[in-house]
């Protein structure tokens, strides 16, 4: 007689004396026989109800204790596949333990323990596999558990010693369905299935990204597994201890001899962070990143220099539990491509990293080997100072509606693991088919197991919650000793709480209907407060897919929690992009580290426990509470913000009906990629004026990975199903850094860890902050408003002033006396690059930027600055040099006499500014508004020639009259002739700069190939704003 079919050849004789033996440990041959029988004939049949054991006119022996639960077998019975024999198992089958939950090696004797929860379950049977038979969809092996030997409360164990360490292992699980079961709905049982154990340390279903499963007749008896997407998947065993002794009975399920060489989690102080969001495929699948194993994570560790120069530190993965990238495969419409689930937010099981990010395991090695390559590449992070964090899915998982494939929860305990409606439906607060039933309590201690064990086994950092606001709801659970009165069937409770009526309808004294947010979510309580998570950085996406958005309110408990404020995002992307609204006023708040959101007590009207009497959330915590944001994984990329009004999801063929449809976008006057150079400069600008909005507030900033150099999407904002350069970094166009954008992100990032004023742990003061507008400390708050300036003091005399102008006109601003120091120019985003960014980073020498800097101090030492339009600047204050600024003075002052006063230009230094007439459309204005670099070398000049001599007067006259304007309310007259100032630079510095070079490489012979190439750039660029102006005509 065989049980179980195909793949597990066992005489029924050696079954029952195994159960004997190895389970039972009683003596009695009746017992043994009919104990075996009605095992082997419920088996064999595969009912889903065991028939009753009949053992009633048997006498029974108690089990005889032992010390270890692990009875021995002085018979020894040996389970091997047909046509393999000796292939890994032998030796009795011991009863087991319930707990740990999962597989877990027995230190004294090396025999694997394994523990599964279901509470639902009539029926267990441990699955074992080769390699080559998972491959083949067969079980090697299926060993059944006793219900009164091998189950203990609702959890099924058994114990095997001498396990061929290359086996893998699952669950086949019998009970009911509620398709053929209506009076039990909500279960949803299917033993043509094996599952995955939710504790497997390690998965294997494929080796490489992308394979197919075997091309098998699935669904048919005996085969496994449900299509060539979804392979039958099955875990590994955990690793054989360690060869010395160990004192815990029960060595730790993900225990290897990784050698850690001391590392730990880094605990950085969160207000410290710049995060980077990082996808470990996407980072180098592309051929241009050059590594041994693109697209793994040992790919990864080659590439993290590139971070670590960045200024990055830390990285936020998408992410790497185990997922299914075949989930959506299909050939999209139209296309050559295949639809991949590439960002991972379907979560097959919890405990292992995607085993398919693992060049280990594509190169043949254990599958347990993935486990040891993610700890290199957190090592190596750690080594390089940078944080990981990990994006978790804790809100749904793979197996969808009831429309889904049976994996792992659905098949152990679908009431249990999945919020449910009285009728068995999915909750589907996810928008994925599915809810995950967090806060029911086994669902809640498997949830603060896995976060354990990552940071104990694997070293993380921290965790961002995927839609964590569903972690916040009131579980389903079901009592089915509670009834529904009009329909006698069991109802779906909340918990602890009372009856519910099948129709939703709560009776006096009722508890919370299933969904329902909750004051005290017991799960993230429990997450704030356990002692192994509690330096852990938690941070939320505290919203989910049905409407609760608890920005600003998420349950922080003493301010434990950061959240994803999203809030910034649109207000960032407003301002600068000048829309109309009070975007002036909630951009300073952004700045300032959202206090407006994260500080405020004040109940929202929305909050469901500030209109019931509950805990209060809002308020308590600082600036770190907020993760700032302009981009993330989905939406636009950085430059799609800018050139793009509308998504163009085309690619995704959905006929573009997926992804948001408000982004807050503007395309800066043409949508897509564009040929005009005016377009182009602008685009430039704005991404350059988003990311120092990002890096300059307080709060913690995160970028997306590509946004470093300028990676865009074609418009797609929804490309989570693609494998392709649309996800991949451009290593190529990163290297090459033809716009210099990459070099300005990298300097403004590595200034910002270098300003503590920018790191704050409390909100800023008046001491701290100033505002100022036009003239200092007159800000302009109004609805009209495209201005924000402020000084931010750094509490040692330093300070910086940043002033973001966001209209289509230029200003000229007022600069307040900072204490005896000066201005002195060190962002503007008007300049083309390398001057975007003044620093001395082998691009810029030291002179290059002390010229730049004397090219503007005709403006600083008068205490004044332009901002033209659509753009940010940067000063930094710095020790006042009395001679050099009476110098700068003087020249003013002496060459005002050589030329007419009514000469409207100004230079300085080969720097040259323009702006086209109030009246041009926005994109001309841009055009106008984009300038040469601000200093050459022939500022070093000491003698300027009287073409800049002339523009410098001109400017120095007609600084006054303009902050005389703005004081008064600002006269049009006055501020037309300052624009037309500004516009008649262009012209003058043509002229201005080709006397002004000749000078400077007469008198000056040091005069560099870069120098020189700089200046004939500045030419060339002024040239081209002519022609765009029409001046030249």
């Amino acid at each position: 007689m065989l049980l179980n079919g195909p793949g597990l050849n066992v005489p029924a004789r050696r079954q029952r004396q195994g159960l004997c033996n190895g389970n039972l440990g009683c003596t009695k041959a009746s017992v043994v026989h009919v104990l075996g029988a009605a095992v082997g004939s419920w088996m064999r049949d595969r009912r889903v109800i065991m028939p009753p054991l009949r053992v009633a006119s048997v006498e029974l022996e108690a089990p005889k204790p032992s010390s270890t639960s692990t009875t021995v077998s002085t018979k020894n019975l040996y389970f091997e596949p047909s046509g393999q024999p000796g292939s890994g198992v032998h030796g009795p089958v011991l009863t087991g333990r319930p707990e740990p939950l999962g597989a877990s090696i027995d230190a004294e004797t090396g025999a694997v323990n394994f523990a599964i929860f279901s509470s639902s379950a009539i029926a267990v049977s441990l699955v074992l596999f080769t390699e080559s038979d998972l491959a083949a969809g067969r079980s090697s092996y299926e060993i059944p558990l006793h219900p009164l030997v091998n189950r203990t409360g609702d959890v099924w164990h058994v114990m095997l010693p001498d396990l061929r360490d290359d086996l893998l292992y699952g669950y086949r699980i019998s009970g009911l369905h509620q398709d053929t079961h209506p009076d039990s709905p909500g279960h949803r049982h299917d033993e043509s299935r094996v599952v995955l154990d939710p504790y497997a340390i390690a998965v294997l279903s494929r080796r490489r990204w992308g394979q197919l499963g075997p091309d098998l007749p699935y669904g048919e008896p005996g085969v496994l597994g449900v299509m060539p997407t979804w392979p039958q998947a099955a875990a590994a065993l955990p690793a054989p201890p360690p060869s010395s002794p160990s004192s815990s009975r029960r060595v730790a399920a993900g225990s290897s001899s990784f050698d850690w060489e001391g590392d730990r989690p880094l605990n950085l102080p969160m207000e410290s962070l710049v995060i980077y969001e990082a996808h470990v495929r996407g980072y180098t699948a592309h051929d241009s990143s050059g590594v041994a194993a693109p697209g793994t994570y040992a790919g990864m560790i080659e590439r993290l220099d590139h971070l670590q120069s960045l200024g990055v530190n830390a990285i936020e993965l998408l992410p790497v539990f185990e997922f299914n990238e075949l989930e959506y495969y299909s050939q999209i419409p139209g296309s050559d491509e295949y639809r991949y689930n590439f960002w991972g937010y379907s979560t097959v099981n919890y405990f292992s990293p995607m085993g398919r990010y693992s060049a280990a395991v594509a190169e043949g090695r254990h599958v347990r080997a993935t486990c040891d390559e993610f700890k290199q590449l957190v090592k190596e992070c750690h080594r390089r100072g940078i944080e990981v964090i990990l994006d978790v899915v804790f809100n749904h998982t793979a197996e969808g509606n009831e429309r889904g494939p049976t994996i792992s929860f659905r098949g152990l305990d679908n009431r249990v693991y999945y919020m449910l409606a009285p009728g068995g439906e999915y909750y589907n607060y996810s928008g994925c088919g599915n809810t995950l039933n967090c806060n029911q309590p086994v669902v809640r201690q498997f949830i603060l197991d896995c976060l354990r064990y990552w940071v104990t086994e694997y070293h993380v950092d921290g965790f961002r919650f995927d839609l964590a606001s569903i972690m916040t709801r009131a579980p389903s659970a079901w009592h089915p000793q509670q009834y529904d009165p009009e329909t006698g069937q069991p109802v779906a409770l909340s918990s602890g709480g009372a009856v519910v009526s099948a129709e939703g309808v709560m009776t006096d004294g009722a508890g919370l209907p299933t969904g329902t947010p909750l004051p005290d979510p017991p799960l993230v309580e429990a997450i704030s407060e356990d002692p192994v998570l509690r330096n852990t950085k938690l941070i939320a996406e505290a919203w989910d897919c049905d409407g609760l958005n608890q920005v600003g309110a998420f349950p922080h408990y003493g301010g434990r929690w950061s959240e994803w404020n999203g809030k910034f995002r649109d207000v960032v992307r407003n301002f600068v992009k000048g829309t109309d609204g009070p975007w002036a006023g909630d951009f300073a708040s952004a700045v300032c580290g959202s206090p407006n959101i994260y500080a405020n007590t004040q109940a929202h009207e929305s909050d469901w426990w500030g209109n019931n009497g509950g805990r209060q959330w809002r308020g308590g915590r600082g600036p770190s509470a907020s993760i700032n944001f302009v981009t993330a994984h989905d939406g636009f990329t950085l430059a799609d913000v800018v050139s793009y009004n509308t998504k163009h999801n085309e690619a995704n063929g959905e006929d573009n009906r997926d992804g948001e449809a408000h982004n807050n976008s503007w395309n800066c006057g043409e949508e897509g990629p564009s040929a005009k150079w005016e377009v182009n400069r602008l685009r430039q600008r704005q991404m350059r004026n988003m990311s120092a909005a990002l890096l300059l507030s307080c709060g913690v900033p995160m970028i997306t990975m590509g946004d470093e150099y300028g990676h865009s999407k074609g418009g797609n904002n929804n490309t989570y199903c693609h494998d392709s350069d649309l996800n991949y970094v451009r290593w190529d166009q990163l290297s090459s850094d033809p716009t210099g954008f990459h070099r300005f992100m990298r300097l403004l990032i590595n200034f910002r860890r270098a300003t503590p004023a920018l790191q704050r742990a409390s909100y800023v003061t008046d001491k701290d902050i100033q505002w100022h507008g036009e003239l200092p400390h007159k800000p302009d708050w109004s609805d009209t408003s495209r201005l924000v300036v402020f000084t931010l003091s750094d509490g040692r005399g330093g300070g910086l002033y940043v002033a973001f102008n966001t209209s289509h006109l230029p200003r000229l601003m007022k600069l307040p006396v900072w204490g005896g120091r000066v201005w002195q120019p060190l962002v503007d985003t008007s300049k083309v690059a390398p001057y975007d960014f003044l620093a001395a980073d082998g691009v810029l020498s030291a002179s290059d930027v002390a010229a730049a800097r004397r090219s503007m101090a005709m403006w600083t030492a008068d205490h004044t600055y332009p901002v033209l339009p659509w753009s940010c600047v940067v000063l930094v204050s710095a020790p006042e040099d009395p001679s050099s600024t009476n110098a700068i003075r003087n020249t003013a002052a002496a060459s005002s006499t050589s030329q007419p006063t009514s000469q409207p230009t100004t230079s300085r230094g080969g720097a040259s500014y323009g702006s086209a007439p109030a009246s041009a459309s926005y994109s001309s204005t841009a055009t106008a508004a984009a300038r040469s670099p601000p200093a050459s070398p022939s500022s070093r000049s000491t003698a300027s020639t009287s073409a800049s001599s002339s523009a410098s007067s001109a400017a120095s006259r007609q600084q006054q009259p303009a902050a005389a304007a703005a004081a008064g309310g600002g006269s049009g007259a006055t501020r037309s002739n300052w624009r037309s100032m500004l516009q008649g630079a262009s012209e003058a510095a043509a002229a201005a700069l080709r006397p002004a070079a000749a000078t400077a490489a007469a008198s000056e012979p040091q005069l560099t190939a870069a120098e020189a190439a700089a200046l004939e750039a500045a030419r060339r660029e002024n040239e081209e704003l002519r022609r765009r102006l029409g001046l030249n005509r």
